[in-house]
């Protein structure tokens, strides 16, 4: 249990990767009651300096003891890491949020984004899951259509920026992007294709029921975080060159009877969500706009002209920062203003 605290200690584990660095930074930005601070990573990269507050700090490397005095811990480390130093973490007094598919679909661990369900956070949460970058910013948007008319079916075909692979893959896109526009050759690394002047509809490895596992994520989380396992998800996944920000298509079908402007009006007035959508002056969600933004960006929201009861919308939002960090932290601050009442 978080107590009431003037200050808290925060430990930050794999802090030197994109979403980690992006955690230190949305910590200051919107000024998270640090105390102390930790900066943890891989042993290859301890000794390195960061940046907090204008005042270097030192990487640390990862270790079973590195959570002592902690109150709160962000992992984005990889699952590996948090599987194995996250109980631990827990056994040393504090609770981790944690950015990895370790323990998503484990029953005991809430799986929460701020805006939906904060609420599944017990009292004494020990590990607290934070979803997939690409079911956040739907289920942000979901969340008011299905209150109000009770979601039966969701199509997603997602456009995901290279970023959400980390650092190399935005290394892999610029250095394609300029060889191939020099008229040299490229040879994939990071992906089974080339990216560049590309689209990949493959995201993580493929499972047995042919969709990849990136896809069953949408599945299953939403499901979870929405808390009704009887939505049907149909998701496509696909890797565009795109450096930050993920889009995605998305049509709902409901069971009460909607229409395109009962739900412009109803995401109009949701936390979180910002609606971009004045088509006739070429206006909706673009990724260059939703980079570094907090909100997520909703727009071409439309009546389904095939189906009943059905809508189509376009999704838009910064992957490193709503799809990862700024969650976080978001998950943080409840933790903090549930402690001070």
């Amino acid at each position: 249990m978080l107590l009431n605290k003037e200050q808290y200690n925060v430990a930050v584990a794999g802090a030197t990767g994109a979403v980690g660095r992006k955690m230190l930074e949305i910590l200051e930005e919107r000024g998270f009651p640090v105390g102390s601070l930790k900066v943890l990573a891989s042993a290859r990269s301890a000794g390195k300096t960061l940046t907090f507050r204008g005042s270097p700090v030192t990487v640390e490397e990862l270790k079973e003891n590195s959570f002592e005095g902690v109150d709160i811990a962000l992992f984005s480390a990889g699952s590996d890491a948090s599987r194995h130093f996250g109980p631990l973490a827990v056994k040393s007094g504090c609770i981790v949020i944690d950015n990895s598919s370790a323990f998503r679909m484990e029953e005991n661990i809430p799986l929460v984004v701020p805006e939906v369900n904060p609420e599944t956070i017990g009292s004494d949460p020990g590990i607290i899951a934070n979803p997939n970058c690409s079911t956040i910013q739907m289920v942000v948007v979901l969340k008011p259509i299905h209150d109000r008319f009770k979601i039966k079916r969701v199509v997603v075909s997602t456009y995901q920026s290279v970023s959400g692979s980390g650092q190399k893959a935005i290394d892999e896109l610029e250095d394609q992007t300029k060889k191939l526009l020099d008229g040299k050759a490229v040879i994939p690394n990071v992906y089974p294709h080339q990216i560049a002047f590309n689209c990949v509809p493959h995201i993580d490895i493929f499972l047995d029921n042919g969709y990849t596992k990136e896809e069953m994520k949408m599945v299953n989380e939403t499901r979870k975080i929405l808390g009704d396992p009887s939505i049907l998800v149909s998701p496509t996944t696909v890797r565009v060159p795109v450096f930050y920000s993920h889009s995605e298509s998305v049509n709902v079908e409901t069971e009460k009877p909607m229409s395109a402007r009962e739900v412009q009006e109803l995401l109009s007035n949701a936390v979180g969500v910002q609606v971009v959508d004045n088509p006739e002056d070429c206006e909706y969600p673009l990724a260059i706009s939703a980079t570094d933004r907090d909100e997520v960006f909703v727009g071409r929201i439309r009546d389904d002209i095939s189906c009943k009861n059905a809508i189509n919308f376009w999704v838009v939002s910064d992957n490193l920062r709503k799809g990862a960090a700024l969650n976080a932290v978001q998950i943080a601050e409840y933790l903090v203003q549930r402690a001070r009442g």
